[in-house]
This record gives C-alpha cells, structure tokens and sequence, in this order.
C-alpha cells in the first residue's frame, strides 16, 4: 500500500512543531547550569515589582549566592535604572554576556534602546521573538538563582516564559490595597491554569499610607507561604542603587523575606524528585 506524501501544511506543521522542540531545547540547555530560577510577577504595573526583584537579587548576592536577573518587561524595561547598571551586555557569535552590577548578572531590553524616554512599541510576535531571542542567545554561566523581572498582567510576554523556561516557581507581588489583590488573584490563577508554582507573596507598599494585609490574606486563600511586607520608606528616595544596600530597615525586610523564600524552594525539592 503506497504511503500518502503529507501535504504542504502538514510539512509547515511539523516543521513548525520541530522548530519548537529545537527552540526548547535550546533554551533548556542554556539555563542548565542555573540552580533555581523564579520569576516575580505582579497582576498589574505600579506595585512595586522591580523594586521587589533587583531587591532580592541584590540580597542575595551579597549572601554570597551567585545571582542574575532578567528584565523580561520589554515593554516597559525597568531594571537598568533600578540597578543603575553602568556597563553593557557584551554580544560575539550571536550570544549574550550579561552585564554586572553590585555583584549581580544583568540582562534588559532597556540596554538596547537608545532613548529611555522612547516607547517601545511591539506586537505579540515581536515581543516573543525579543524574550526567545534573550533566553536562547543569553550565556548566564554558573549561577545559584536567576530572577526573571516579569512583565505585569496575562497577556503575551508572561505567557511567553510561563510556557519557555523551566522555572521553580513564581513570586507574587501585590500593592496592600483590595484591587491590588485581585488582580494579583488573577495572576495566580493564570499560574495555577498552567500547572505552575507560587513560591509565595509579598505585600509591597504596606503600612499606613496604603494600609496593610491584602498580601497576607491572598497567601491564605491560595495556600502558598507568605514571604512578608516591605513598607512603603522614605529610604526609597535615595535611587542611586538598590535600597538593599543603602536602608539597614530595607536590608533587614528582605533579608528576612529572602529567608523564608528559600525555605519555600527547599520545600519542593522532595516533590521534584
């Protein structure tokens, strides 16, 4: 019986699907040698998230760990200025080396533009294209943690690394206030959908401007851990590097927030074996 040849959208099929599989694999290979890798992610822009990811980064790096963030906002890149990053990424053969500041790997689409007041305006394809070509082009070498700056919301960028990179889980940021809260529920549930894990939350901005306990109560009604607040400082003020390294009260909030947030990784390493 003769075998039926596939036609040409069949072939664009597999050959699409091969691509894939090429691409992730790829990409698989290039964080291998990267031990936990978690994205901080937030429901919506405003409530903090890259203070909340140069902040642990920069906490754990001065513990000793071996650190990189990835800026995966192109939208909206925030991470350069926060770190006050003041060299560039090399590039040779069609790969990144990330650029390093206060002890921590650095890799943006803010290094790239070259007006940071410019909007940077991409459609949902051009969006993936710019994060796959950061996560397979990118040589992080040997790190301890990896920290992914997400994009705020649920729409492509998130979706992008949600379904790319092998990652341990995700850090949930929220403002104190009621709304703040439910779109970070909505985040959550984005996640869960994509059978994906929450490390924890962090409640940013608390204390009596905004009030305090949304963070708290979110972490209950999702049953993950609470990783604690950051109060809303006039230590912030000061932008010429991470509050980490300038506030003893803002060093003293993540150090210990760093704290319970590796004892929620080490409490999935039994049920990742």
């Amino acid at each position: 019986m003769a075998t039926r040849e596939p036609t040409p959208q069949e072939q664009a099929r597999l050959e699409a699907i091969r691509q894939q599989w090429q691409q992730k694999r790829k990409i698989t290979d290039r964080f291998d040698k990267i031990k936990h890798k978690i994205a901080v992610y937030s429901g919506k822009g405003g409530v903090g998230k890259t203070t909340v990811s140069v902040n642990i980064a920069t906490t754990l790096a001065a513990q000793g760990e071996r650190v990189g963030i990835l800026d995966a906002d192109i939208d909206c890149p925030n991470v350069v200025n926060a770190m006050k990053v003041e060299l560039v990424p090399g590039y040779k053969d069609g790969v990144f080396t990330p650029a390093v500041q206060w002890g921590v790997k650095v890799l943006s689409m803010g290094f790239f533009q070259e007006n940071q007041d410019e909007a940077i305006i991409f459609r949902g394809p051009m969006i993936h294209n710019t994060l796959t070509q950061f996560m397979e082009g990118t040589d992080w070498g040997e790190l301890d943690y990896l920290i992914v700056d997400m994009s705020p919301g649920t729409s492509d960028a998130a979706l992008t690394i949600m379904q790319t990179l092998p990652l341990d889980g995700f850090v949930m940021v929220t403002g104190p206030q009621e709304l703040a809260a439910l779109d970070a529920r909505r985040s959550v549930n984005m996640v869960k959908k994509l059978n994906m894990t929450v490390l924890g939350v962090v409640e940013n901005f608390s204390g009596e401007m905004f009030g305090t306990g949304a963070g708290e109560i979110l972490a209950t009604d999702i049953d993950a851990p609470f990783l604690g607040k950051t109060e809303l400082r006039p230590d912030y003020k000061d932008t010429s590097k991470p509050s980490v390294l300038i506030s003893p009260s803002v060093k003293g909030e993540y150090e210990a927030l760093v704290g319970r947030l590796k004892e929620s990784i080490e409490n999935l390493a039994p049920a990742s074996k």
